[in-house]
């Protein structure tokens, strides 16, 4: 089993790569691929998939927090 990346892109989706399951809250499996993008804005069509309807309504940068040794 490939190693499971998950990408939190600047003002836009979730970008998953490897071999990943997804599925709804009944366990129906989705159909992926080994590279695909979530919505996280809510106005994808295709949900819980990114359509790109994110461009030009939706910001978020996430980075995540360095955390300092003492």
């Amino acid at each position: 089993m490939s190693k499971v990346q998950i990408k939190v892109m600047d003002n836009g989706a979730f970008r998953v790569t490897g071999d990943v399951e997804l599925i709804d809250v009944d366990g129906n499996k989705f159909e992926t691929k080994q590279a695909f993008s979530l919505c996280r804005c809510g106005l994808s069509q295709k949900l819980p998939f990114c359509d790109a309807s994110h461009k030009g309504n939706f910001e978020s940068c996430v980075r995540a927090t360095q955390v300092l040794n003492d």
